[in-house]
């Protein structure tokens, strides 16, 4: 036990490492006047948490964590959200949000996790050649279907399809945007999911509760509605969160849900204000964007495999990267973990995933039509960009990166995240969370 408290707390050490790393590069790079920097701070410490915008609905979907996987999968499908809290059901009536909630189940968690209990991941997303991929399908589907024990009537290699066609088709909806129509062809994957998920083992059996405790999920790590918005900010850019759930105290529920997409595209509302106009009026270098040289951004070359793609975004925690050639690393696309999703779409694509090159699956993924979503291009802007431009981008396009490229060839320079953009606006003041929240962020990331 005192073993794995160790390395929990190394884990967590590396973590705050990484975050304060990141944080310091930002702030000695984006020379901002002190002056203004603080004036930022006071006025976001000056506005309520309470004030942001209300999730579509009003109300922040919950799932419990007896929850079974599929019906996880289906809430959110339904709920057309990428996202949600997991409520721990033995102390569901507790008012401390430090027992009532466990963490945040997502879809591209929920994908990982099948694919690593498959051991698809193993297999196949480990796989750095056509030669180390070659493995027959029926060979990777046997040893995924012999480690989770199915003996049904399903295919082993169509359960390994179908499960991560569940939380793919499941998710299509919210990645198309809010309120949108899912294609024909989703509704239908995701139904031919449930059927299979109900039926099969382990999924059948299988719930939130177990899946957090085997896979590592984001923290449960909220603030108040008397909170102030630097908070929110901090946690989203410094502390790396993709969202942070609002409480009040003494009340059991969620008040909000607020995610980084939604701050940008709130700061893209601020159009007008002067201490806005000033700042996005800045070329990006003079903010010292992008934070990352040429070469610490994780690319794929295009006549790489796609499989490797999605194991590079595995492994590096991104949820996608540019797709480049040449030398000069030319930008020619992008690839997100979002696109896993047109592997099952198509069938016949599907049954050739283990010898496809990122370059033929863009190019499928390009002439698909509508009804499969087509991939988002790599969005760029230029050295000189100013950030008003970025953020632009990044809001009407709602995209999560947008890649800064150089020279005649758009080759790659770096890429500016939904994080970096937030980062650009805020500092972090000494002992901020321990005198303004109550508890440290170690305490927060050991949850």
């Amino acid at each position: 036990m005192a073993g794995s408290e160790g390395v929990v707390d190394n884990e967590i050490r590396s973590t705050v490492s990484s975050c304060e790393a990141y944080f310091d590069k930002v702030q000695s790079r984006k020379n901002l006047p002190k002056s203004l920097q603080e004036t930022l701070n006071s006025a976001f410490a000056g506005i309520p948490v309470s004030s942001f915008p209300q999730v579509p609905g009003g109300k922040v979907i919950e799932i419990p964590a007896e929850t079974p996987v599929s019906e996880a999968v289906k809430i959110l499908s339904d709920s057309k959200i990428l996202s949600a809290p997991v409520i721990n059901t033995d102390h569901e009536t507790s008012l401390d949000w430090r027992d009532r909630y466990l963490g945040i189940i997502d879809y591209s968690s929920i994908i990982l996790w099948v694919l690593e209990s498959a051991e698809l991941a193993a297999i196949t997303l480990s796989a750095t050649s056509a030669t180390a991929a070659g493995i027959g399908a029926g060979a990777v589907g046997a040893l995924g279907a012999a480690a989770l024990g199915v003996t049904g009537p399903v295919a082993a290699a169509g359960l390994a399809a179908a499960a991560v066609g569940a939380a793919v088709a499941g998710g299509y909806a919210a990645d198309r945007g809010i309120g949108k129509d899912a294609p024909t062809a989703a509704d239908n994957l995701g139904k031919d999911f449930y059927q299979v998920i109900l039926q099969e083992e382990p999924f059948k059996s299988t719930t939130v509760r177990t899946m957090l405790k085997s896979f590592r999920f984001a923290p449960f790590l909220p603030v108040s509605t008397e909170s102030s918005m630097l908070s929110v900010l901090l946690l989203l850019s410094k502390y790396r969160l993709r969202n942070v759930p609002v409480i009040k105290s003494g009340e059991p529920d969620i008040k909000n849900y607020i995610t980084q997409s939604a701050v940008v595209h709130g700061l893209e509302g601020c159009k007008g204000r002067d201490w806005f106009d000033h700042i996005s009026a800045l070329p990006i270098s003079d903010l010292g964007l992008p934070f990352m040289s040429p070469n610490e951004v994780v690319s794929i070359e295009s006549e790489e495999l796609i499989l490797e793609a999605f194991k590079r975004m595995r492994d590096n925690n991104i949820g996608g990267l540019p797709v480049i050639e040449g030398p000069n690393k030319k930008i020619v696309g992008n690839i997100s973990m979002r696109d896993i999703r047109y592997l099952l779409l198509q069938p016949e694509v599907f049954s050739n995933f283990r010898q496809l090159t990122v370059k033929t699956f863009a190019t499928k993924i390009a002439t698909a039509g509508e009804e499969y979503g087509l991939a988002i291009p790599a969005i760029t802007c230029r050295p000189d960009s100013t950030l008003g431009s970025v953020i632009n981008s990044l809001a009407s396009r709602s995209v999560h990166r947008v890649y800064v490229a150089a020279g005649d060839e758009n080759e790659l320079y770096g890429v500016i995240t939904l994080r970096d953009v937030i980062s650009c606006f805020v500092s972090e003041p000494p002992n901020y969370f321990e005198n303004c929240l109550g508890f440290s962020v170690k305490e927060m990331l050991n949850r």
